[in-house]
């Protein structure tokens, strides 16, 4: 005997097709590649904000920190909070170096 009704199973897979997988017509609009991080996304994509801004908010943050560590008298802290700082401002600034060569390459 038939089963008129679908199983859930088939009403599952179905709402995840119709929800999920996209349409021929995303596709084509996308231009049928799946979203990803390469380096032709990367290339695509202009970086936003400048060196000097970065590093300013990354000092800006610390700043506030460091001051309200102060305030308090928090000597460790206030230590921490600037071996923190030039770790992590060394950081940025290697991968600002690494973005400014990509961009370099277009």
């Amino acid at each position: 005997m038939d089963n008129p009704l679908p199983s859930r199973r088939n009403l599952l897979s179905a709402a995840q097709k119709y929800l999920l997988e996209p349409t021929e017509e995303q596709l084509a609009q996308r231009g049928g590649d799946p979203p990803r991080l390469t380096s032709q996304a990367i290339q695509k994509v202009r970086m936003s904000r400048s060196r000097d801004r970065i590093l300013a908010n990354i000092d800006d943050m610390y700043r506030e920190a460091f001051e309200r560590a102060k305030a308090t008298g928090d000597t460790a802290q206030m230590a921490t909070l600037d071996f923190a700082y030039r770790r992590e401002q060394l950081y940025f600034e290697i991968l600002l170096d690494v973005r400014d060569a990509v961009e370099a390459r277009r």
